[in-house]
């Protein structure tokens, strides 16, 4: 079994006096059915589980009434077993395929909130950006992200090395075999990704050869997607952004180009699927600022951005790279302009700290990858692939915006000097803390 951070969330919206009917939120095939189901067989009596796209025929029972007591009804005699109050975890699967049981959600909050229900769905994002009738204010919202490097580290039998790096403080140091076999578990990571398939086939066989089938059976399905859930023409400029991104991403400077796309691309084309490939949580987006200061969002340029794979599994294997080259080549990180350790990155921010991703430009004179909040402070972040020790970039943002520290993320050991912290790459989910710290 495959354990997942997120089940400390849903027991948390479990007993929360606030809860709320849940909207589960992810790409296709990190997990989501796997983990709810898991859920409900240990933290409750009896799961209800409904899948709106392997049964046509539930939709049915949301095209008229949605009394909840009437529904339940209705779903306990469909599968031929009682939905318990309180005791019973509802899951409503693929559920961006029923307006109708999207609408119900607010019935549930409403009139039957002793009852425990999830809406969960691959393209609920895109679902909801157009549903008019939504239940705004009537759900808590969850997102599930591939497996992180620590979810990885636990699924390897690793659970020391991951609690080694979840206690570590800033003036700490890393023995170099630690350092090491950590690095070797990172280089693995970015072969296998955080896909649960392909982490649970190296999890029983410690294989590779099976991974990069996996991985194209994954993206094939994404693949399929896009002319399933847009129309032809969608679609098409749908497969032009996502087929254009691996090249772009090895490229030195990774801001988003609509020429790379075609000669004639412009962005009022293809705008919406970019954001059609961000609401199905198949990329992250990470825009430039004006500058630096909070709330972040408020100082975005909107047409100035990079785009990251939602995996950095499936980017590695989109870029072909082969495993062999990955474990054994020392060069590999300079390789492909760093492009795999800055998805790498943007991955974790997003799956641990679920922060929105923000980069700082100065008229092409400088560059800091990431800004991290930090209570009132906004911190550069720099992503060195190899083991250079230069930070005339961070050193530059410091001048202009005397922010009281600097971190740059690399191949080295954990060294903390004066207003300067450098993260070991296979520490970056821990930044936040460090910097706190710090």
């Amino acid at each position: 079994m495959l354990k997942r951070d997120a089940l400390a969330q849903l027991l948390l919206w479990k007993s929360s006096p606030r809860r709320k009917p849940l909207i589960f939120q992810g790409a296709r095939q990190v997990g989501k059915t796997y983990l709810l189901k898991h859920f409900g067989k240990t933290h409750f009596k009896d799961i209800a589980y409904f899948n709106f796209e392997r049964t046509p025929a539930l939709l049915d029972l949301f095209k008229k009434d949605l009394n909840p007591e009437k529904l339940i009804e209705k779903l306990s005699i469909h599968q031929e077993a009682k939905i318990a109050k309180g005791e019973t975890l509802i899951v409503f699967d693929e559920i961006q395929l029923s307006d109708g049981a999207l609408t119900s959600l607010k019935y549930f909050c409403e009139d039957a909130p002793q009852y425990f229900v999830v809406g969960a769905g691959s393209l609920l994002g895109v679902k909801l950006r157009h549903q008019r009738s939504f239940p705004v204010g009537k759900v808590n919202f969850l997102n599930l992200y591939p497996m992180t490097f620590s979810e990885f580290l636990s699924a390897m039998g690793k659970v020391q090395l991951r609690e080694f790096v979840s206690e570590l403080k800033t003036a700490d140091s890393i023995p170099e075999p630690i350092h090491d076999e950590l690095l070797d578990w990172l280089k693995k990571y970015l072969i296998i990704g955080g896909m649960p398939e392909a982490v649970a086939e190296y999890q029983s066989t410690r294989d590779f050869h099976p991974i990069r089938e996996i991985q194209h059976e994954i993206v094939k399905s994404y693949e399929n997607d896009f002319l399933k859930y847009s129309s032809p023409e969608q679609a098409l400029k749908i497969s032009n952004v996502w087929e254009a991104l691996p090249a772009m991403l090895a490229r030195e400077n990774k801001k988003f180009t609509y020429s790379h796309i075609g000669k004639s691309a412009r962005a009022r084309e293809f705008e919406t699927a970019i954001q059609w490939l961000s609401d199905a949580g198949l990329i992250h987006k990470c825009h430039q600022v004006t500058a630096p200061k909070l709330p972040l969002e408020g100082y975005k340029i909107p047409e100035n951005f990079k785009i990251y794979f939602g995996d950095v599994g499936l980017l590695s294997a989109k870029l072909d790279v082969s495993p062999k080259h990955i474990l054994e080549n020392a060069a590999l990180f300079q390789e492909y302009k760093g492009a795999l350790a800055e998805n790498f990155v943007a991955q974790e921010l997003r799956g641990t700290e679920t922060c929105d991703l923000f980069y700082w430009q100065s008229q092409n004179q400088a560059e800091v990858d990431y800004l991290i909040p930090c209570d009132e402070h906004i911190i550069p972040l720099e992503v060195k692939s190899g083991t250079t020790k230069g930070i005339k970039s961070l050193r530059e943002y410091q001048k202009r915006f005397h922010c009281p520290r600097v971190a740059r993320v690399s191949l080295n050991g954990l060294r903390k000097d004066d207003d300067f912290i450098n993260v070991p790459l296979y520490c970056v989910s821990r930044i936040q803390s460090f910097l706190k710290e710090a």
